[in-house]
């Protein structure tokens, strides 16, 4: 062998040792190199099948070149989600009802120093699983246009203008930039996703099929569009997930108008986009029938632009590229961005040169974390009506009623985490003002009262609750992957593609909850479980509901026991899931049927109640399955408060009672009658785990409320155009012609604010509006200055649009210049002339005052 030769096979032999065999000095190692610069040396080094493995939401270490496994699916809508436990903030809409990005930026500056511990903590244990790495899908600024929709809740109103502020604190917030968009520090903190692009805001029971025809143009870009420019262009967001519906006949994820004409050419959005979970499924010819294969799917993906798949189609595409659907350049394309976020979150580096690693594992759910989410969770709050029974006076006449005053899974909303502790309503109250009695009163919408007994179960350990130990097999056999105790009654469910619990498939699974049930009275109790697939339940080795043969459909059981207090009642549940739709639902009930006088008995001769009701995430929410009177797969058939709940107070009212009506809910409930029977009613949201004490402190006057809503709230399904129609011809606070029954940006306060009429100034391309604010009340309250516009001219457009808003706090008779500077830019509108939005010349009218409603605006015209 000759000296070429030998070179040439000793250097055959040196490229295909493992890398840890290798000089670390590959350039794609180097952490001086520009992100870029790494991710083009890594791409000439990956085989075709390795590119596909990298390009899926669960992509696998590649040890061979030291690439370590990502996640790309995780949750933190309102805190980290589905990892533990982790502060739970209010939901998104409630912090959209504080009006306060502010705040709301410290809010998300906390949930990604809690995200970076436990990906940290993860990467640590050697496993990475799912929710438990550095890409975030949040947030949602998909335009809340119908309260009908279940994930409306999800999102920050129905303003384009609002929704992108809250937005931009969002993404700053989790990436590690400064409320005003300033990088913090060397690497991106976490990676942030503004979603579901574009157009998208239900129905939830038709969205693989659903085709949006028609949209015009100018709703397209004066509403659906704004806050994702907003979030791209001055938010650096790293990630755009695409939606699930079709859009003139083409699914959102290979939508190449939409992802490379608006999003990349015209935005100039360098980042990567994710499919929504499912969604290239959905081309296929059973849903939106746009590819006859997944190959076929794949590439039109892949071609459009959407870089990762949340779903399992994408492992078809080194097929797709040998039979010519796609060629593996195209493949490079999408791979390099998502190299390129990795690189720059800090994914392939020591965690010593990584500044967020360095964040303590004490800030999860930690001191200062829970006072952020009592600050956000009182902000939040919404005085709708107040007659003067509020604040309450520290009296004994007092009741604490309604379905939601003790249901703490309530206040975690959608895509929530699992808090330490939460304070309930009704634990919040009795806090403050003692040992208030409770009576339920009736159910979310059946006349029963229903109390759990979920809390007086053991876990076999003796903590309080049920041990669930899961297995990634349909036999609960062999090693367990992980094992977890649940505290409250049981709702699980795969919607959403949601697994049980970390490392547990999506499919195929099962599970054994074992606890002992020890109930603290003499009673008769309905243990109710109900499911999809196979579902056993035992109590002391005896099957009292067995729903073991039927399979893929929702099963209900009920098995009513007489118990005593003080014996032990052993509870096991075996679950099955094996494929589709997964749902495991149980508790231990006492239910009763009370009269009119039974319930008015109950109440006796309190003079007060305060009645905390609405709806729950258990009604709406993303992809449901509710079989109950006005909801259907997630969202709702009537927006009106359940008549259940109307009737009692009715009652309350009809027998001379100052009724206190907490709403909770995340979205607009109408509620006609209740402004006749209620005295006072607080809008409360999903309010998080800190919500009671906040809600405590608004009723007892410890905190002045100040939210205001992000919604319209209307006096009847009837004022609402058909859900499928995604034109915004009478819809949103922008467009609606009737009378609502509390308009957006609506609240009050204990004390009272007169505005003065405004002046408007220019200064180059920047519009100034001046106003004094004087607080005409004898308490210390703060006040959400609005600024609202319309062009003169424009007679087809929005009767007016928020454009700015400051908030300012005053104390009795203080009175302040508030001053609302914006660009002209902010002023754009849709021209018909140039198919553009651009800042059109003429004569303009803005209004300024305490809503969007006429009668709180004052107004200017002038010329701009």
């Amino acid at each position: 062998m000759n000296r070429k030769q030998l070179l040439s096979t000793l250097l055959t032999i040196f490229l295909t040792l493992p890398l840890s065999a290798q000089s670390q000095s590959l350039p794609y190692q180097n952490p001086q190199l520009k992100a870029e610069q790494r991710a083009d040396d890594l791409l000439k080094r990956l085989s075709l099948e390795e590119k596909v493995q990298l390009m899926m939401d669960v992509s696998p270490a590649i040890d061979r070149l030291q690439i370590p496994q990502f996640q790309w699916w995780n949750e933190a809508l309102h805190g980290v989600g589905r990892n533990g436990y982790a502060t739970v903030f209010p939901i998104t809409m409630a912090m959209a009802a504080s009006w306060d990005d502010a705040l709301l930026h410290r809010v998300f500056t906390a949930v990604s120093d809690e995200a970076r511990v436990k990906a940290r903590q993860a990467k640590e244990s050697g496993r990475i699983r799912r929710y438990q790495s550095l890409s975030f899908w949040t947030p949602n600024i998909n335009i809340f246009r119908d309260p009908r929709w279940g994930r409306g809740q999800e999102t920050y109103g129905e303003d384009p203008f609002l929704t992108s502020k809250m937005g931009l604190a969002v993404v700053r917030g989790l990436q590690g930039m400064t409320y005003d968009g300033k990088w913090i520090g060397n690497y991106k903190k976490l990676l942030a996703c503004a979603k579901h692009f574009a157009v998208h805001s239900g129905p939830e029971w038709n969205r693989h099929t659903f085709n949006i025809e028609d949209l015009p143009e100018r709703d397209l870009w004066e509403t659906y569009l704004p806050a994702f420019k907003a979030l791209v262009q001055e938010g650096e967001v790293a990630e755009v997930m695409c939606a699930y519906q079709r859009i003139d006949g083409q699914p959102c994820c290979s939508q190449t108008r939409y992802e490379q004409q608006i999003l990349r050419d015209e935005w100039g959005f360098k980042g990567l986009i994710t499919s929504d979970c499912g969604a290239i499924r959905d081309f296929l010819p059973r849903w939106h029938n746009t590819a006859k294969d997944s190959e076929e799917a794949s590439a039109q993906a892949v071609l459009a632009g959407t870089d990762v798949e949340c779903g399992s189609e994408y492992k078809n595409l080194p097929e797709a590229v040998r039979r010519g659907d796609i060629k593996e350049s195209d493949l490079d394309r999408s791979l390099r961005r998502l190299l390129i976020a990795r690189f720059e979150v800090g994914d392939f580096d020591d965690d010593k040169l990584v500044e967020w690693t360095k964040i303590p594992s004490s800030s999860v759910a930690s001191k200062e974390h829970k006072q952020l989410a009592l600050d956000m969770a009182r902000k939040s709050i919404v005085l709708l009506k107040n007659n003067g029974v509020l604040p309450l006076s520290k009296t004994p006449d007092i009741i604490v009623m309604g379905p939601n005053a003790n249901d703490s899974v309530m206040q975690w909303g959608n895509y929530s985490g699992y808090p330490t502790k939460t304070i309930t309503a009704l634990e919040g109250i009795r806090q403050q003002l003692g040992n208030i009695p409770y009576v339920p009163g009736c159910d979310l919408t059946r006349n029963e009262s229903v109390e759990s007994r979920f809390a007086e179960i053991k876990a076999p350990l003796g903590n309080q609750g049920m041990q669930v130990t899961y297995y990634n097999n349909t036999d609960m056999s062999g090693r367990p992957v992980t094992t977890v105790t649940l505290t409250e009654p049981i709702k699980l469910s795969n919607g959403g593609n949601t697994v049980f619990a970390p490392g547990v498939n999506l499919e195929n699974f099962s599970a054994r909850l074992d606890g002992t049930f020890i109930p603290t009275r003499d009673e008769t109790l309905i243990f109710n479980i109900s499911g999809d697939d196979k579902i056993r339940l035992l109590v002391n080795g005896d099957t009292i509901v067995d729903i073991w043969k039927v399979r893929h459909r929702i099963q209900n059981g009920q098995k009513e026991l007489t118990v005593k207090a003080g014996q032990h009642y052993r509870i096991q549940i075996d679950y099955v899931q094996e494929s589709g739709y997964g749902a495991l639902n149980f508790d231990i009930q006492h239910k009763s049927t009370p009269t009119p006088q039974e319930l008015l008995a109950q109440v006796g001769d309190a003079e007060t109640i305060i009645f905390i009701g609405g709806i729950s995430p258990r009604l709406e929410g993303e992809e449901m399955r509710v079989s109950e009177p006005g909801f259907r797969g997630g969202d709702r058939t009537s927006i009106e408060l359940p008549q259940a709940q109307s009737d009692v107070l009715r009652w309350l009212h009809e027998a001379g009672k100052k009724v206190i009506f907490v709403n909770c809910s995340g979205g607009a409930v109408a509620m006609v009658p209740e402004l006749e029977t209620c005295d006072a009613i607080l809008q409360w949201w999903y309010a998080g785990e800190q919500g009671g004490t906040a809600l405590a402190d608004v009723l007892t006057g410890r905190y002045n409320p100040s939210g205001k809503l992000p919604v319209t709230f209307y006096k009847s399904t009837d004022d609402l155009p058909d859900f499928l129609d995604y034109t915004m011809k009478n819809r949103t606070y922008r467009y609606f012609t009737g009378e609502p029954l509390f308009p957006f940006g609506h609240g009050l306060s204990y004390t009272t604010f007169a505005f003065s009429k405004p002046s408007v100034s220019t200064n180059g391309n920047t519009i100034v509006v001046t106003t004094k604010v004087r607080n005409t009340g004898k308490c210390e309250g703060t006040e959400t200055v609005q600024l609202y516009f319309r062009r003169t001219a424009d007679t087809d457009g929005p009767q007016k649009s928020l454009c700015g808003y400051q908030q300012v706090c005053l104390k009795a008779g203080e009175e302040r210049t508030v001053t609302i500077a914006l660009p002209r830019k902010r002023l754009e509108t849709w021209d018909a002339k140039s198919n553009t939005m651009r800042f059109v010349p003429g004569l303009y009218q803005l209004m300024i005052g305490s809503s969007s409603a006429d009668a709180n605006l004052l107004k200017i015209n002038t010329k701009l």
